[in-house]
């Protein structure tokens, strides 16, 4: 397909395609494609590539095995990775190689992609792995842009795409509130199923996009925007497949014939389930999500707030409202030039200059929006009957309004695209993809993400938001900083937009990262997740006791798989033999991914 047949191809529909949109997001989908495909300057690909294979293993040996795999699950279920690669966007995103890459696309490619149907072909695929020693890169969707999307930490390895055919909902309870799915269930599917069948007393919880796989997004310990928001927490039993093949199910699922696999998550011992999210300790097939009843009635609102130093005073007022659960659903405070990006439009409508964009110029442009100008926004959403939403409503609308010129929007004075509503969508579990329209701020827009967890002190947030604001500034970089409140900590989601065809504006950003890891590690903030070029950054700052943390999770990584095949260098896990070798990304690595060889098998 052509450069200009791809952008001007339709969007799938979940009908047509287990990672398509549903029907009522067709027009929406339409729209935010033609902006991402308005803002390309990167040419397609004509690069003449050879072929990639996995370290370790020779030319012909690797593609022997690739056909003996091939009779196994049939040929249309295996495939060379050797065309030029094509980028597409969120909807119809590659499985080749890292949409928003920060490294040169080459760096973080498979040598070929599988497409199992069954836990069973999963197996099958696994021992296989382990005959030749090929190292393997599981996905579920593929769709944790900004972190990796569908590529694999290790340079030839073998994609795993379990969604292409193992998309069931295998159950939906509406007695218990849980659901049964696999690993290609996105949550616009969740979604659709939920209503089709008319359940109106069940709601999905939904993160900021509908198109990621639930399992992927849940084992990632991704967040939504309902009271449900923690999905590793709502989850409830795993069917895991391990490094040599063996199957286990975790909780109750262990004891056969059971009735409570979904409804209780622990079962009986040590509980599990821990070491199978952000690891490469297993695959997971199926797994349990509880579902959250519909509270009888919502209501979202939105408060602005003037100036950049309210934000100290601001996190005060959140922490008590947000631990006593008045604010029910994950505090999402946002900086004015989110509001401003997220409308889609490319940076150089509002400013063409270098360096980051001028406050004066922000707040001019925000002067003119149906917000208004601002310097922070704070999203919510008030859940139960009205008399019950009124009270706590009236003490949120109270303790904001301590904040000099805080000032409470009216929705009924927002046109129907204003942003709010979609949040208001979001935190009412009803899928959207409007988030990702930021993403149009640069030409070839990319993003990557700072994530420091803190406690929920406006110090601590101040601290964070200088620390980001000061490198952003050195390196030339906007700042969207968003302020996400839990009930005992907080994230400062700082996503990085940048020209992914720029090796400058990549070297920029990748450089900003590194040092704002480094610097927030100092003060004693963690990231809580992060992009495959910095995991090893991430996991060594993870480093008390003489690093007692990774030798534990290296030793687990020897004895689960001992043949080193299962995702190398997920989360910073390194199997022995690739340990000590140079695959290891830091700071001195520059853009190089790549270690030298494996040690070879005993």
């Amino acid at each position: 397909m052509s450069f200009s047949e791809e952008a001007q191809s339709d969007v799938p529909l979940l009908s047509e395609k287990h990672s398509g949109i549903p029907q009522y997001l067709l027009e929406k989908a339409r729209a935010a494609k033609t902006g991402v495909f308005k803002g390309r300057t990167k040419p397609k690909s004509t690069r003449s590539r050879l072929p990639v294979i996995p370290p370790g293993l020779e030319e012909q040996a690797f593609f022997s095995a690739l056909d003996e795999l091939s009779n196994q699950l049939g040929t249309d279920n295996v495939e060379r990775n050797d065309k030029p690669l094509t980028d597409g966007w969120y909807m119809e995103h590659p499985y080749t190689h890292d949409l928003m890459t920060v490294v040169d696309e080459e760096e973080f490619v498979p040598s070929a992609m599988v497409y199992p149907s069954s836990t069973e072909e999963v197996q099958q695929i696994v021992l296989w792995a382990n005959k030749y020693q090929i190292p393997i890169n599981p996905i579920s969707m593929g769709r944790n842009l900004g972190y990796g999307g569908a590529a694999p930490r290790v340079r030839g390895a073998v994609l795993v795409d379990l969604g292409r055919r193992m998309n069931k909902i295998l159950d939906i309870s509406p007695e218990d509130y849980t659901c049964l799915l696999e690993p290609g269930v996105s949550f616009f599917a969740l979604y659709e199923a939920v209503k089709a069948k008319g359940y109106d007393h069940l709601w999905v919880d939904v993160p900021d996009v509908g198109g990621g796989s639930v399992i992927g997004n849940t084992v990632d310990r991704g967040v939504g925007y309902t009271p449900y928001g923690d999905h590793w927490a709502c989850h409830a039993g795993l069917e895991v497949v391990l490094p040599t093949g063996e199957v286990i199910r975790t909780g109750m699922g262990a004891l056969p014939g059971n009735n409570t696999w979904q409804t209780f998550p622990y079962g009986f011992g040590p509980y599990s389930d821990g070491i199978f999210s952000q690891s490469n300790f297993g695959i997971v097939t199926k797994m349990g999500m509880t579902l959250m009843p519909n509270p009888g009635g919502y209501e979202s609102y939105a408060y602005t707030f003037q100036k950049e130093e309210d934000l100290d005073q601001l996190i005060e007022i959140i922490r008590p409202l947000r631990i006593g659960n008045i604010l029910e659903n994950v505090a999402q405070l946002r900086h004015v030039t989110q509001s401003i990006a997220v409308r889609g439009n490319p940076r150089t409508d509002y400013y063409k200059g270098e360096g980051t964009i001028p406050s004066d110029v922000v707040h001019k442009v925000a002067a003119t929006l149906p917000l208004g100008d601002h310097t922070w926004v704070y999203y919510g959403m008030s859940y139960g009957p009205k008399h019950i939403r009124q009270y706590k409503l009236d003490i949120i609308d109270a303790e904001f309004k301590k904040v000099p010129g805080a000032r409470k929007i009216d929705p009924s004075t927002l046109p129907p695209d204003e942003y709010f509503w979609a949040r208001d969508r979001i935190a009412a579990g009803i899928p959207e993809l409007e988030e990702l329209r930021w993403v149009n701020w640069m030409p070839n827009g990319a993003h990557i993400a700072f994530s420091p967890v803190s406690p929920i002190r406006g110090a601590d947030a101040k601290k964070l938001y200088d620390l980001a604001k000061r490198r952003h500034e050195e390196f030339g970089i906007d700042l969207f900083p968003a302020f996400c409140v839990g009930l005992r900590e907080m994230h400062l989601i700082v996503e990085l937009v940048y020209d992914r065809a720029d090796p400058k504006r990549r070297k920029a950003v990748l450089d900003c990262l590194r040092h704002m890891v480094d610097d927030a590690a100092a003060c004693g903030y963690g990231e809580y997740r992060t992009h495959l070029v910095l995991m090893d950054q991430v996991a060594g700052t993870y480093n008390w006791n003489d690093n007692a943390l990774l030798k534990f999770h290296e030793r687990l990584k020897d004895a689960l798989d001992p043949n080193g095949i299962m995702a190398p260098g997920r989360c910073g896990i390194w199997p022995k033999k690739y340990r000590n070798r140079g695959w290891e990304m830091t700071k001195d690595s520059g853009e190089n991914a790549q270690g030298n060889g494996v040690a070879p098998s005993s």
